[in-house]
């Protein structure tokens, strides 16, 4: 069915995610390693410049301890995310959730690559 229900994992779009991180610090997500063409990096720069040192200070102190486990990565390379409902939504249909991640998201993944198998 399609029902919401409470614990239920769904798909959700990433990209709202990506801008957050981008914005908070100052990192873009689900980039491939190779960059597109030279106009893009020209873009890249100057949105740098627009920012002022003390903004570009405090992203690089963020960034400095911050890793993103691969798996996570690569989620949002497709751009999206599995995330669990974690609030019994009601007759509107807003429900409050969490992004899978580390040992529930390799779990959620077995089952749905087995569940496709099938």
């Amino acid at each position: 069915t399609k029902t919401l229900t409470k614990n239920t994992v769904v798909q959700i779009d990433a990209h709202p995610f990506m801008q957050w991180y981008t914005k908070h610090y100052g990192i873009e997500l689900g980039k491939k390693g190779k960059k597109g063409h030279a106009g893009g990096e020209k873009q890249e720069e100057q949105a740098e410049e627009k920012k002022s040192f003390k903004v570009l200070g405090k992203q690089q102190a963020r960034a400095a301890g911050q890793k993103i486990d691969p798996t996570l990565d690569d989620q949002f390379q497709t751009g999206r995310l599995l995330a669990c409902i974690a609030s019994r939504p009601g007759q509107s249909g807003r429900c409050d959730g969490y992004v899978l991640e580390g040992e529930e998201l390799a779990f959620y993944k077995k089952k749905l690559e087995k569940k496709k198998k099938n």
